[in-house]
């Protein structure tokens, strides 16, 4: 068996664990410094366990072209260049340092995605507890097992990828170095439908790979990611912002604040809810026992009468024999006089 869990800043997660919740910043800073703080604020407020930067910048990415194959057609970013589109969706990474600076004044953890071997560099000097992979670089072997050699905690996405590209992918994880895993199920749509999801992805890849499972979600509530607490899913990453009509280029498919609080609470709650195999009745059940149903004397009798339907019946509340000794009593004769509103018990039958 893999491992049962892992910690991030000393946070377990695993199924024993309620759910860890990454709040991801994404573009969603819109080129503004305090509106990255501002979420970082918002993100503490509402309850998460971390928030998640992406480390790059259009050069780190791609290269400045026009040629058809880097031109976006279709979707959110339509006839944007890819270089246009990361020049204007990347956080500087002069940003990096004061933001996670702020994040841990917050006792907040921070981390990021980084998108080449200078993003890890630059990450390990801010020494990131934790390292993203994104669905788009999963494919990018030698960068996986770069960041894998950090040692530190990887989380990878599997957008797109296929059932071998999934393999491959952890493969290069382990043998990089990477101890503490978790993967991702993923679909690299923005926004994406519920029902492209297929969540019982989940228990199969954890099956098959002996891996930790999350969620990366991209739909626009939080049905998708709660259910997905149903299936093992032990984290749960979503785009977070302070306003999903504000423009930038991953608002529309984020949470709002609220939103995101009400996803901290409801995965919790969901994961309590699972608890576990248990048969014993719980506190609060044992009071209402006497509730249930049970076989009562419904008509005045005497001693030597037979039990019948008319007469005995299964009422509440709980008090006399259980229902399952209803036919084995009628025909049977009473040894006592009883009135109606009797527990039945045997010492009252022949």
């Amino acid at each position: 068996m893999g491992q049962q869990q892992i910690s991030i800043n000393g946070r377990a997660i695993g199924a024993d664990h309620a759910p860890y919740i990454i709040a991801e910043l994404s573009a969603n800073h819109n080129g503004d410094f305090n509106r990255a703080v501002d979420i970082l604020l918002a993100a503490k407020k509402a309850g998460v366990d971390a928030v998640k930067l992406q480390s790059y910048t259009a050069d780190t990415i791609t290269i400045p072209s026009d040629a058809p194959e880097f031109r976006i057609e279709g979707g959110l970013w339509d006839g944007k260049s890819l270089y246009k589109l990361y020049e204007w969706a990347h956080m500087p990474w002069d940003w990096h340092k004061p933001l996670f600076d702020k994040a841990r004044a917050l006792d907040l953890t921070i981390f990021s995605s980084p998108f080449d071997f200078s993003a890890v560099d630059m990450l390990e000097d801010l020494n990131a507890p934790a390292y993203k992979i994104a669905s788009f670089e999963a494919v990018d072997l030698p960068l996986v097992r770069y960041t894998a050699g950090t040692g530190k905690p990887m989380i990878i996405s599997t957008g797109m990828t296929s059932e071998e590209e999934i393999a491959e992918v952890i493969a290069a994880a382990r043998d990089g170095g990477c101890k503490d895993l978790v993967i991702l199920h993923c679909v690299s749509a923005y926004p994406a439908e519920p029902e492209d999801y297929n969540l019982r992805m989940l228990q199969d890849i954890a099956q098959k790979h002996d891996v930790l499972v999350g969620l990366s979600d991209h739909t626009i509530d939080n049905v998708t990611a709660v259910t997905s607490v149903a299936l093992g899913a032990c984290l749960i990453e979503k785009h977070f912002t302070l306003d999903r009509s504000a423009g930038g280029p991953d608002d529309s498919f984020s949470l709002e604040p609220s939103e995101l609080e009400e996803l901290v609470t409801d995965s919790k709650t969901a994961w309590q809810a699972l608890g576990r195999v248990n048969y014993e009745r719980s506190e609060k059940e044992r009071g209402n026992i006497k509730f249930r149903r049970s076989l009562y004397i419904v008509e005045d009798v005497k001693k030597g009468d037979v039990l019948t339907s008319e007469n005995m019946r299964s009422i509440r509340p709980g008090y006399g024999l259980a229902p399952r000794h209803y036919e084995a009593l009628l025909g049977r004769k009473m040894v006592v006089d009883a009135a109606k509103g009797t527990a039945l018990s045997f010492e009252m039958v022949e």
